[in-house]
């Protein structure tokens, strides 16, 4: 039988990124480059696209206003909008332009939106993610990729030590490059270009956050924009080619588009999509035990007969996978299986701990009711484990119908026992994820108060600053409409 892919595991993103990185980093051309139609594949077996409908629209329709008043009008631009808690915008090869549902939450309006996909559209169009690039922003793109890919500092750290030589010279220049074209771009659509510094702004003030959080954990934050040392605010060269697209003759103008884009964003999920997961149709779950176990891929699971609690059975029922529930003593779980199972001995026994509970677990030898044959001396294995929590001792019990199955089956049983796991808060609650509000501010409201009043941690004070564009210190001004987050 065909095992369960395994979805989300750390371990194959980190491989699958650092294959990615090695490969690209090491090609001798550009031929061994992926594709961008290659990474899009590969990153939307990680991360998932955000499903909303109205808002992958929006983000489509601005990407293809900038891309026509760019150097590449007419040409097909790809622009995705990822379910991913990250703020960050990457562009690929062939015209492949990414906006994560993270960043959104950080934009407070449309013209600053437009900033961060005008950025990027202009890494394209000046050639800096170029398949035959082996330039050290190459280098930085390729590894946020793969970072992003693989959710994982060390895989970023790797990429950027590559090539940090040149990350400081040509990395620099690119994204002043990028800026000026965006802020053009922008520009000839009406926007005002002093969104883009905002934008930029804001940006910066969450990666010095990250920063500040991270610097005692030894850990490095990948950020999206993140080759300058200085602030947006005080940079000269940054804030001189931004400026230059002010001089553009333009004929119309826009407002900042706050309105449409608080609408849009209005309920926007914040962090994790819990209602992304999808749950398994294999899954048993029981909210008054607080408890939850997968069956192998699809099986069909049936309410047990007493004192079975569920009882879990291959397709052509050739094997059986039963739990029960049962009073647990200060035992051991292993002294537990002897005592009170009244089992005499197991074979292969050993300590298991799913979820960081105490469990044991063996196989059985036991004569075959059933068996009506001559040998009844055969004796049939039978997977056997018990694992507690709280007061409760959960014992399973794998039995398969032909002896010739049971090593193929047994490891299918190994594997569910070792899904079990107490059902989370977060579950019970039905998985509601933080979204996005627009409250508006009164002479009284302050970051803390609207903490409190949301229910907020201290830490996300800060965050809420960032978000409001008042990072360290800031507060709200009376009339100003505010950004919380919350569930």
């Amino acid at each position: 039988m065909a095992r369960r892919k395994p979805t989300g595991a750390s371990a194959y993103r980190y491989w699958l990124a650092a294959g990615w990185l090695a490969a690209c980093l090491s090609a001798p051309s550009a031929a061994a480059a992926p594709s961008g139609k290659e990474f899009y594949e590969e990153t939307l077996k990680r991360t998932p696209l955000f499903k909303d409908p109205l808002l992958t629209a929006y983000i489509e329709d601005l990407g293809r206003q900038v891309v026509a008043v760019s150097e590449m009008a007419g040409e097909e631009f790809i622009f995705t909008l990822l379910d991913s808690p990250e703020l960050n915008a990457f562009a690929t090869a062939d015209n492949y332009v990414y906006v994560n549902r993270g960043l959104l939450n950080y934009v407070s309006n449309e013209a600053q939106l437009v900033s961060v996909i005008a950025h990027e559209v202009a890494h394209i169009t000046r050639k800096h993610v170029d398949k035959q690039s082996s330039s050290g922003t190459a280098t930085k793109v390729i590894s946020t990729i793969a970072a992003v890919l693989a959710n994982s500092e060390e895989v970023y750290s790797a990429g950027m030590a590559y090539g940090n030589s040149k990350i400081r010279s040509l990395g620099r220049r690119h994204e002043l490059e990028a800026d000026g074209s965006g802020a053009e771009y922008m520009a000839k659509l009406g926007y005002d270009v002093d969104q883009m510094l905002a934008m930029l702004s804001i940006m910066k003030d969450y990666e010095i956050l990250q920063k500040q959080r991270a610097r005692a954990k030894g850990a490095v934050r990948p950020t999206y924009h993140g080759v300058f040392a200085s602030h947006p605010r005080n940079d000269s060269r940054l804030r001189a080619v931004v400026s230059r697209a002010k001089s553009l003759n333009l004929k119309n103008s826009r407002d900042d588009g706050a309105i449409a884009y608080r609408k849009l964003t209005q309920g926007l999920i914040w962090g994790e999509n819990f209602l992304a997961k999808e749950t398994p149709t294999e899954r048993y779950s029981n909210i008054a035990w607080r408890v939850r176990f997968d069956l192998p891929e699809d099986w069909t699971q049936t309410s047990g007969v007493a004192p079975f609690a569920v009882t879990g059975s291959q397709p052509e029922g050739l094997a059986t996978l039963s739990m029960t529930r049962l009073a647990r003593t200060a035992q051991s779980p292993e002294e537990y299986l002897y005592n009170q199972l009244n089992i005499t001995a197991v074979t292969d026994g050993a300590e298991i701990t799913p979820a960081r509970l105490k469990g044991f677990s063996g196989i059985l030898k036991q004569r075959d009711a059933n068996d009506n044959s001559e040998n009844k001396a055969e004796q049939k294995s039978i997977r056997i484990a018990v694992i507690y929590y709280k007061l409760s001792a959960y014992v399973f019990r794998g039995e398969v119908l032909d002896g010739n199955d049971f090593a193929e089956q047994d490891e299918l049983f190994v594997n569910a026992i070792n899904t079990f796991r107490p059902i989370s808060r977060a579950e019970i609650a039905g998985q509601k994820p933080q979204r996005v509000h627009y409250v508006k501010a009164t002479g009284n409201t302050t970051f803390s108060g609207l903490a409190k009043a949301f229910g907020l941690s201290k830490k996300d004070v800060d965050i809420l600053r960032v978000i409001n564009g008042l990072y360290p210190a800031g507060e709200p001004i009376s009339g100003a409409i505010i950004k919380v987050f919350k569930q």
